[in-house]
């Protein structure tokens, strides 16, 4: 497992050429911390995707990402960063991106596969600085 501190975060934050960003979108629950984060460092506003697929021990919980919460926002026009902690094998990211089909939206992780990754060279666990 790497661990990883908020200091490291913020670092490699620092480091990415990221566009003009209006809105930043966390997907919940792992992504949120990531997120606000996000939110933080391109001054944008923060709005929440409630999607659950893995457990606390990284288990699928279910057989698809579900949404547990319709996003209903009107963000037409909107520049959005689509946010989660990690995105291996994509399912949650696809999940929330068909809830923002449409929309000119960008994708985020720590770690994994998206159009923006903090931590590429990552390949194992993290312990990342707000879980327990």
């Amino acid at each position: 497992m790497t661990p990883l501190s908020f200091k490291q975060i913020t670092a490699r934050l620092h480091t990415i050429e990221f566009p003009e960003i209006d809105v930043v979108i966390g997907i919940g629950s792992g992504g949120v911390p990531a997120a606000t984060m996000l939110a933080y460092h391109l001054k944008s506003e923060l709005l929440v995707m409630t999607l659950n697929y893995r457990d606390e021990q990284n288990n699928p919980r279910y057989e698809e990402p579900k949404v547990l919460e319709k996003a209903n926002w009107n963000l037409a026009g909107q520049r959005i960063l689509l946010v989660d902690d990690v995105s291996v094998s994509g399912k949650t990211m696809n999940a929330a991106l068909k809830q923002l089909k449409g929309l000119n939206v960008q994708t985020c992780a720590m770690k994994g596969k998206a159009d923006f990754v903090l931590f590429p060279e990552i390949k194992d666990c993290v312990k990342w600085p707000w879980k327990p």
